[in-house]
């Protein structure tokens, strides 16, 4: 059915260069060269859109049962996942440099945090220099079906691009294994 589809939509177009160039077949000719590669394009890129889609945003995350997930590495080298914090969806870079589960003050703001409320009184060093960070606790924490309830977060007062997912959190699997461009992380 599919390839009678294209078959139409083909000669539709065929049709229409035809009749727009009726006298030039030299341009006919190269017209046709030209949507005959645009569909050749097409064809291909629905063909393999599954394999383009995985290579250029890789899947978040694999279940691997109740008590495993598996994070696929990225094009740039690093792993990130979408954590369901407080029951809304955050992304997260993993950073074994971090100490802690770090929020940008946008996604402290999403989850439901008051940032306005929030007491800068902690400092951390960063690549960036020393930056100032406010304690919190978030209600619930999970990737895929692991869910942890009560952790300890902070908010970044600087500038921070994304959420990072330390140490702490890390910590709390029983396995932490990168094999063959996944992160395996098993409790």
């Amino acid at each position: 059915m599919s390839a009678l589809l294209l078959l139409v939509l083909g000669c539709a177009v065929g049709g229409w260069l035809f009749a727009q160039n009726r006298g030039g077949w030299g341009k006919n000719v190269q017209y046709s060269v030209v949507w005959g590669l645009i569909f050749l394009g097409v064809i291909a890129a629905v063909g393999l859109w599954g394999d383009i889609r995985n290579t250029v945003s890789p899947g978040q995350f694999s279940s691997l049962g109740s008590n495993q997930v598996e994070i696929p590495r990225s094009l740039d080298g690093h792993y990130y996942v979408t954590a369901e914090v407080n029951g809304r969806p955050v992304d997260f870079v993993i950073d074994t440099g971090a100490t802690l589960i770090v929020l940008t003050r946008q996604d402290a703001a999403t989850v439901g945090l008051r940032t306005d409320d929030l007491a800068f009184v902690g400092r951390s060093s960063t690549a960036n220099g020393i930056v100032n960070t406010a304690p919190v606790r978030l209600d619930s924490f999970a990737i895929g079906p692991i869910e942890d309830r009560g952790l300890v977060a902070s908010v970044n007062g600087g500038e921070l691009d994304q959420s990072l997912l330390g140490m702490s959190y890390l910590e709390r699997f029983s396995s932490v294994e990168i094999r063959g461009g996944r992160l395996i992380l098993t409790r």
